[in-house]
């Protein structure tokens, strides 16, 4: 009897695993004969006219009218923003180092020792500090001027065929903006200061540089927000070994990036997704607290805060800053430890000017 089972056991078992493979043998034959086969057999000469023309119908979409007006407001924030810039650098001074982009707010240059010399030969040195001028604080971020965006890749060859003007004002053109509209200021352009002279020719009071300050720092914040909203529908580019920018669905050929060493400095670009920080950088500084000592000593540069240096300046001169800065600037940080060289490294900046501690 107990043969009888084991018998009928075992050839339960054979049944259930010849069924098994059956159905993994047909589902591997369904795979293989329904899986795509991409051979010489497909005809490109007539797939690729109809690729180019769905690429050119794409531009049948654009301008989007809803974005016009956004595009619009970022010019005007934009002009507002290095208007008010302009008239805040009479009043607040600002250092920038001779051999690297580090930015200072204040009278003096800090003490912290993050240069890296001409040509990033150097590291760990102390800065050179000169007079910063409206492009220390507002970084100037160019890009090909294009007739439209899905127009053909601009080659090296082609490179001065093409104008080059701030990246946030071609996005604007490509959304919809005339640039060349009467109600819009010719410094959608340049930042060019001695546009503003006539602005700057009384000084500003306190109320009137509070007031100031706070429009300024509404145009930047109105400037960031509407460039967010026009790259959630135009396509940008970015280098990703350099700061070159691009509008449109692909990047230019031109050989202008210097990053990789085979290629000398006529590389090609690496092209990524652009974000906000690549059309409006951002220009992080170091900050004093009213905790801090006179002058930032390099032993405290853990307990410093930062801030965009338009935000910084803005501040200086009486604005409120949005709380979102307020983690990034260490509002009610601790200070750092008291230092017995904190007094005679004041003693010494104020003695030899705000050049003290350059490199030898």
């Amino acid at each position: 009897m107990c043969i009888v089972q084991h018998e009928a056991v075992a050839t339960v078992h054979m049944a259930w695993r010849s069924k098994i493979w059956h159905h993994l043998l047909e589902d591997y034959n369904y795979h293989l004969t329904s899986s795509r086969s991409y051979s010489s057999k497909v005809d490109w000469d007539k797939l690729r006219p109809m690729i180019l023309e769905r690429i050119k119908s794409r531009a049948k979409n654009y301008p989007v009218r809803g974005m016009v007006p956004v595009a619009y407001e970022v010019i005007r924030a934009r002009a507002r923003l290095i208007e008010g810039l302009s008239m805040l650098l009479k009043a607040i001074p600002v250092k920038a180092c001779k051999f690297c982009p580090e930015v200072f707010i204040g009278e003096r240059g800090h003490m912290i020792q993050t240069c890296h010399g001409y040509k990033r030969r150097a590291k760990n040195q102390l800065h050179e500090w000169i007079n910063g001028s409206l492009n220390d604080i507002l970084v100037p971020v160019d890009a090909f001027h294009l007739k439209h965006m899905f127009q053909d890749v601009i080659k090296h060859e082609q490179r001065f065929d093409f104008d080059r003007i701030p990246a946030v004002v071609e996005l604007c053109c490509q959304a919809g903006a005339h640039i060349n509209d009467e109600n819009l200021d010719s410094i959608i352009w340049t930042p060019d200061t001695s546009k503003h002279e006539v602005f700057n020719a009384v000084p500003l009071s306190q109320d009137e540089m509070r007031f100031v300050a706070k429009e300024t720092l509404g145009a930047w914040e109105r400037l960031r927000s509407g460039v967010q909203k026009l790259l959630l529908v135009y396509p940008a580019k970015v280098c990703k070994y350099c700061s070159e920018v691009h509008v449109g669905p692909s990047g230019h050929r031109a050989r202008l990036c210097g990053v990789f060493k085979h290629e000398g400095w006529r590389g090609i670009h690496f092209w990524k997704r652009a974000k906000v920080d690549d059309f409006v950088p951002p220009k992080i500084v170091w900050r004093r607290r009213p905790q801090d000592p006179p002058v930032l000593l390099d032993k405290g540069r853990d307990f410093y805060g930062h801030a965009p240096a338009v935000v910084e300046l803005c501040l200086q001169a009486g604005a409120i800053v949005p709380t979102k800065y307020f983690c990034m600037m260490k509002m009610q940080g601790l200070a750092p430890p008291p230092q017995v060289k904190t007094l005679e490294t004041f003693d010494l900046v104020t003695e030899h000017g705000p050049g003290f501690g350059s490199p030898d």
